[in-house]
C-alpha cells in the first residue's frame, strides 16, 4: 500500500494493471447498464455477464472500489456517460449479452486506457475519450475489453499471477527487502498481468466482430490503433511513469494490418456502419483534458498539487510526467527523479524511516536530518552496482513525502541539481495555485479557406500544439479541412 499525496492508494489485484482515467454514474432508465458516479464505490452488476465464474465476480466486486481509489477516482460528464453507456448496450447485445448488467466507469485520467474485469465491469478513461474522434472508434475499444471477459482472458491472467500484486513501476535497483517494492519482482508481476499477444489478437477479433454486429463501422479498429501508435510516439518524448493502455495494447503496423483484414473478412473491403463523428464530438464537448488539477499538475519545471498544497522545481532538462502513483522525471543525461507518498508512523522520525530498509545499497553514515522553507526533512546517499541514488523525505501536515534521484554515477552537477530540488519543496501559495491551468476539449468550426495549421495555432500555449491538434482529429500535415466540419482543440476553460 502507497500513500499518494494524502490519499491512500491501494494497488493490490492481479487486474488493476494497466488502467487510465474514469467516468461513471448512475443507472440510466431503460438500461442495463449502470455508470458510476462519486461514491458509488461499492456498485455491482445485479445480473453478471452469462458464464461468469463466481470467483470473477467477487474478483471484480473487490477490485472495483480499489480501483477507484488507485485512479484518481470517477470522472463525471452526463453527455460523456450516457454515450459511453449506450455503446456498450449495444455492444452486449452484439456479444450474446443483452440481459447482463455492466457496471461502466469513467476513470478521471489523462492517460489512454481502457479495460474491463470479470463479473461485468468496464473502465474507460477520459484521456481515451479525448483521442477517439467517433462512436465507432470508442465502440472499437469498449468491444476489445469486453471480449477479453467474454473470453475469460482476465481468468486465464489471474491464474498465472494468484497471489500477486500489482506495484508501481520504478527506477531500476532502488528499493530492496521489501517484495512490493522489488523492482525485479515488479517487472515479473507487469509481465504475468500483460494478456499474451495471442490474447491480444483473439480479443481484437472478437472486439471486431461485436463493433460491426452491433452496427458500428468495424474498420474503426484499426483506425484507433494508428492514432493510438501516433499518441504513443508523441508523449514518448516525456517521462513515461505509468503502464498504460499504450503499453499493454501496442499497436503495431502487423497489428493494425491483421485488424483491417479480419474487419474487411467480416464485413466487406467499403467502409460500413455508424461512426457518428458529431454525435461523438457533441458528448466529449467541454471534456477535461490532461492532468487532473486535484491530482497535480506540471508546470514547465514545477509540479504543484493544489490539494495538498505543496510545490517543488525540477532543474532544467528534466521532463516531468504525472502518473497514478508518482511524479516521474527524466533527463536526457542518464538522470531519472522520482516523486511518490509513503505511510509512516507519526511517532517514527524521518531518519529512523530512512534507515528502515526499503532502500537498498543505502549508506547509514550519510543520512542527516534536515529542515528547508519550515517544513521537517531528512536525506541520504544510496548506492547499488548500477545506480547512484540521492534519496529524501520530508513530513508536511502529517504526510510523509519522498524524492528519489538516480544518476549512473555521483557529480557535482546531479549533486547540486538534487539538492535544489529539496530546498525548493515547500507549501503552495496563492500565486502557484493561480499558475494551475485547466484544460479541455473545445470544438471549433472549419470555415472556407481554413487550414489544419491554422486551427492548430488556437492551441498556441500547449506543449506540441500542432502535433498534438493532429493526432487528435487523425489528420496528418497537408490534409485539408473540411469547411463546416467541427475540430477538436485544447483550450484553458
Amino acid at each position: 500500500m502507497t500513500r499518494l499525496f494524502g490519499k491512500t492508494v491501494l494497488r493490490s489485484g492481479v487486474l488493476a494493471v494497466s488502467l487510465v482515467a474514469l467516468t461513471a454514474c448512475s443507472s440510466l432508465t431503460g438500461s442495463n447498464i449502470n455508470v458510476s458516479r462519486t461514491g458509488d464505490t461499492n456498485s455491482a452488476p445485479a445480473v453478471i455477464p452469462a458464464g461468469t465464474d463466481p470467483d470473477d465476480s467477487v474478483l471484480g466486486r473487490r477490485e472495483h472500489p480499489r480501483i477507484i481509489a488507485a485512479y484518481g477516482g470517477v470522472y463525471e460528464d452526463r453527455q460523456a456517460e450516457i454515450m459511453v453507456a449506450r455503446i456498450v448496450g449495444r455492444l452486449l447485445a452484439a456479444a450474446n449479452q443483452p440481459n447482463a448488467q455492466f457496471q461502466v466507469t469513467i476513470l478521471d485520467t489523462s492517460e489512454v486506457n481502457a479495460f474491463a474485469l470479470p463479473g461485468g465491469y468496464i473502465y474507460v478513461t477520459r484521456g481515451i475519450l479525448a483521442l477517439a474522434s467517433d462512436t465507432s472508434e470508442l465502440a472499437a475499444v469498449l468491444a476489445h475489453e469486453i471480449a477479453h471477459v467474454t473470453l475469460r482472458h482476465a481468468r486465464a491472467r489471474t491464474d498465472k499471477t494468484r497471489n500477486t500484486q500489482i506495484v508501481d513501476r520504478v527506477i531500476t535497483g532502488i528499493f530492496g527487502g521489501d517484495s512490493s517494492t522489488d523492482a525485479t519482482a515488479n517487472r515479473n508481476r507487469q509481465q504475468m498481468a500483460a494478456f499474451s499477444q495471442n490474447q491480444e489478437l483473439e480479443a481484437d477479433r472478437e472486439g471486431i466482430k461485436y463493433a460491426g454486429k452491433a452496427g458500428y463501422d468495424a474498420q474503426a479498429a484499426a483506425r484507433f490503433l494508428g492514432v493510438m501508435s501516433r499518441f504513443a510516439a508523441f508523449s514518448s518524448g516525456a517521462a513515461n511513469g505509468d503502464d498504460g493502455f499504450l503499453s499493454s495494447h501496442p499497436s503495431t503496423p502487423a497489428r493494425i494490418q491483421t485488424a483491417m483484414s479480419t474487419a474487411r473478412s467480416m464485413f466487406g473491403s467499403e467502409a460500413v456502419g455508424e461512426t457518428d463523428r458529431e454525435g461523438y464530438l457533441a458528448a466529449i464537448s467541454g471534456l477535461s483534458f490532461g492532468d487532473s488539477p486535484a491530482q497535480g499538475t506540471i508546470v514547465g519545471q514545477r509540479f504543484i498539487h493544489s490539494a495538498s498544497k505543496f510545490t517543488f522545481t525540477v532543474p532544467q532538462g528534466y521532463t516531468l510526467q504525472n502518473s497514478q502513483s508518482a511524479v516521474v522525471g527524466v533527463a536526457g543525461d542518464g538522470e531519472a527523479v522520482r516523486f511518490d507518498s509513503a505511510v509512516v508512523q507519526p511517532n517514527l522520525s524521518l531518519t529512523d524511516y530512512l534507515k528502515s530498509g526499503w532502500i537498498a545499497g543505502l549508506k547509514a553514515e550519510t543520512v542527516k536530518a534536515q529542515s528547508y522553507n519550515g517544513i521537517e526533512m531528512a536525506s541520504g546517499l544510496a548506492q547499488t552496482d548500477q545506480w547512484f541514488f540521492r534519496v529524501a523525505v520530508m513530513r508536511m501536515d502529517g504526510e510523509v513525502y519522498r524524492f528519489i534521484f538516480a544518476a549512473k554515477q555521483d557529480n557535482p552537477r546531479f549533486a547540486q541539481g538534487a539538492e535544489a530540488t529539496i530546498q525548493s519543496f515547500r507549501r503552495a501559495e496563492a500565486s502557484d495555485l493561480n499558475q494551475i491551468r485547466k484544460l479541455s476539449i473545445r470544438l471549433v468550426t472549419a470555415r472556407a479557406g481554413d487550414t489544419a495549421d491554422g486551427l492548430a495555432r488556437q492551441m498556441a500555449n500547449i506543449p506540441g500544439a500542432r502535433d498534438l491538434f493532429y493526432i487528435l482529429n487523425n489528420l496528418y500535415p497537408g490534409d485539408p479541412v473540411v469547411a463546416g466540419q467541427r475540430y477538436k482543440v485544447v483550450a484553458p476553460r
